[in-house]
């Protein structure tokens, strides 16, 4: 069952990745989540407190979505599983990728939203980098942030711009590299 909280989160998110940042109003979520108003104050009564819940709740809704499909066991496994993360997130769920993008713009304006965005790529990156470990990469640590950068360039162009060129070629120059 979906609670108040989780409405006015996703009509947040959805705000956010339809028309920007200057939407993500109190008012304005309680209209798209369909509530009465005051709602979303209630749970989030500061703009910062908004901008936190809608952080934390973006890095949940990733962290289950590769958990529960991201298991690749060679290198050639970690293209293909990179390629499919990739289409999923600026395809099916452009939406929440694109809130996210708009999160991190006001990061680099925002020292406590940039801490809160940080520790959510370092749940990403120590992933990666145990994963790039246990598949023998030479230098894990580097080779995750290489990669991680990567698939963010990637991500920025496919939303910010619409490219929708083949991503697989840069992917694979990546990842073969950890493994040279």
């Amino acid at each position: 069952m979906t609670t108040q909280r989780d409405r006015v989160l996703d009509a947040a998110i959805e705000l956010l990745g339809e028309q920007g940042l200057k939407a993500l109003t109190h008012r304005r979520i309680d209209d798209r989540a369909e509530l009465p108003p005051g709602s979303t104050s209630n749970y989030f009564r500061t703009r910062q407190a908004l901008l936190s819940g809608v952080s934390d709740s973006i890095l949940e809704r990733e962290v289950a979505g590769i958990e529960a499909s991201f298991a690749p066991r060679s290198a050639d496994d970690l293209v293909d599983a990179m390629v499919t993360l990739l289409d999923r997130t600026t395809e099916d769920q452009r939406t929440l990728t694109t809130a996210r993008l708009v999160l991190f713009m006001e990061a680099s304006h925002d020292p406590v939203l940039r801490e809160k965005l940080g520790q959510g790529r370092g749940v990403f990156e120590s992933g990666l980098e145990r994963l790039l470990h246990d598949l023998g990469a030479a230098d894990a640590r580097a080779s995750a942030r290489a990669l991680m950068a990567c698939a963010e360039g990637l991500i920025l162009h496919r939303v910010a711009r619409h490219d929708d060129s083949d991503i697989r070629p840069v992917l694979d120059l990546v990842v073969r590299a950890a493994f040279a």
